[in-house]
């Protein structure tokens, strides 16, 4: 038996119109002055953000806004809502949008507090000290960083994307209406549910113990969102889907998923993230699927056991022949779902195409991202890194 501690302190709001309330809940955690953070002018279009700032008024909080934040959140966005939010007094974030948004929020709240260069902390340089307080009107289920306690931002004058985790950042609320993601387009919406398999994968591919309850969450979760892909992919305006999804996007990154694991895994995110980094710049969730099934059969000798519980129990494939040959009917399974939903299987899927040299030198950058080594179903180094990424390359 492994100990844990669990700790999830975001205030969850779900369901149809919840995002009136923004104003009742930042006056609640002693917000008096907001800045409004979003990513593109689509949620002015849709009236959100008149929604929002009428909530705000109505409780008598005086806002300003910075839009402007993109796909893999940079490091200069940052430095820009830091600079506001200190000119302006700011004591409370809003972050309207998904992952990307409420990440760059995050790292703002950190350099508000912060007397040195808020890079620093995603170097690992630095620890945070503090964060600004953080709420979320959630507009894309996928990286569930509105109950998580990570942060990830592009450094876009050094091409460097890195991560950071620390409970000061977790948002004090997150206002969940699904209805918000309904006008998603389609590749945006499977691109979101590769992302919150991938983050229950990450903890549920170790090889340190598990237990049993946190197994049947997390198995339950990834056939939730396996099964509302498909609908979404069908009928993108299936609310009830959409609800489910959403909140599989939560519990996928807050920790809940990794109670009683003996550590998480999380190398098909290192290889990702330089994927995503610049100059690649690929979507977050297209590229851990591109990665995905080259990580598992690398990985399928030292993790037999995992691979095999996941093809029976997610993937239901048949339970017949070796255990090995059950897991890699598992992971093919996951592939052709992959491709079913228009997601790629492979980095030139990515409209990517790699040299040897260019494998070497993502896989540098992946070891020195975390640290020189990562990984629980198989501990991976430099030369692993090189490896996956070479066999990734075609599918």
């Amino acid at each position: 038996m492994n100990s844990f501690q669990y700790y999830a302190p975001t205030k969850i709001l779900f369901g149809l119109d919840t995002e009136g309330e923004v104003g009742k809940q930042v006056k609640a955690f002693g917000g008096t002055k907001v800045l409004i953070h979003y990513g593109s002018e689509r949620v002015r279009t849709t009236g959100l953000l008149g929604t929002i700032e009428e909530s705000l008024q109505n409780e008598g909080i005086p806002f300003v806004e910075l839009g402007g934040v993109v796909a893999n959140p940079l490091l200069s966005k940052v430095y820009e809502g830091i600079q506001l939010g200190k000119e302006e007094g700011i004591d409370f974030i809003v972050a309207v949008g998904g992952g990307s948004v409420i990440d760059s929020a995050k790292a703002i709240g950190y350099g508000m507090i912060a007397d040195y260069d808020v890079w620093e902390i995603f170097e690992k340089k630095q620890k945070p000290t503090g964060c600004i307080p953080i709420g979320v009107v959630l507009t894309i289920a996928a990286a569930g960083s509105e109950m998580s306690n990570s942060s990830v931002i592009t450094n876009d004058t050094l091409g460097l994307k890195r991560g950071s985790n620390s409970d000061y950042c977790r948002p004090r609320f997150a206002i969940m209406n699904p209805k918000l993601t309904v006008t998603l387009p389609d590749y945006q919406t499977q691109c979101g549910c590769a992302d919150i398999m991938m983050h229950t994968m990450e903890r549920y591919f170790t090889n340190k113990g598990n237990m049993t309850l946190t197994d049947e969450i997390a198995e339950g979760l990834l056939r939730t969102v396996k099964k509302n892909a498909c609908i979404l992919h069908e009928n993108p305006e299936d609310v009830e889907a959409r609800g489910e999804v959403m909140w599989a996007s939560s519990l996928s990154h807050n920790g809940l998923t990794e109670c009683g694991n003996g550590g998480n895994d999380f190398v098909c995110h290192s290889l990702e993230h330089e994927l995503s980094a610049p100059p690649y710049n690929v979507a977050h969730g297209a590229g851990l699927a591109a990665v995905w099934g080259t990580w598992a059969r690398y990985v399928l000798k030292d993790c037999t056991h995992r691979l095999k519980k996941f093809a029976l129990n997610v993937m239901e494939v048949e339970n017949r022949g070796s255990d090995e040959e059950i897991a890699l009917r598992g992971i093919e399974a996951m592939e052709a779902h992959f491709r079913a939903m228009g997601m790629p299987t492979s980095i030139e899927e990515l409209g990517i195409t790699l040299s040897e040299e260019d494998c070497k030198e993502l896989a540098k950058r992946a070891a020195l991202g975390c640290g020189g080594k990562r990984g629980s179903a198989k501990v991976f180094y430099e030369e692993d890194f090189y490896q996956v990424y070479l066999l990734a390359r075609k599918h």
